[in-house]
């Protein structure tokens, strides 16, 4: 059996942009059913939170899963979710794009705090700066 330990943040918008995650209430239902379908689907989240216009989740990949996967499965299938019980008057969409970086265990703790504190950090910078300090960061082309 192996043994594997990937700890991956992973950040998406909602479709561009648009602040259809208007309340905390409402963000804590979607964090929270994305959660438990990732554990229904064998995709441990380590921890999740966000803003009215995107979402941060800190992933421990398996064996046998991609990023690509794996966010597929979370987007798709929450997208579906909120549509189906019209959490929203809009129809919910996330972006096609998403940002993923690989972690040290080292640092493991602080980027869980860093998504703990989603709604304090946004009352001070707009999702559009950290984009763009991700971006510079880690080195990101934009083509």
């Amino acid at each position: 059996m192996p043994f594997v330990k990937i700890h991956v943040h992973c950040v998406w918008s909602t479709k561009n942009r648009f602040p259809f995650l208007n309340s905390i209430d409402l963000r804590q239902k979607v964090w929270q059913h994305i959660k438990e379908n990732a554990l229904q689907k064998g995709i441990y989240i380590d921890f999740i939170s966000g803003f009215s216009d995107h979402c941060h989740c800190l992933i421990s990949l398996g064996t046998d899963q991609t990023i690509q996967k794996v966010i597929q499965l979370l987007k798709g299938e929450s997208s579906y979710w909120i549509n189906k019980n019209n959490l929203i008057k809009e129809k919910f969409e996330w972006q096609d794009e998403y940002f993923a970086v690989s972690l040290s265990e080292s640092i493991v703790g602080r980027v869980r705090d860093y998504i703990k504190n989603q709604e304090e950090h946004h009352k001070k910078r707009t999702f559009q700066e950290e984009y763009d300090e991700f971006m510079n960061k880690f080195g990101f082309k934009i083509s």
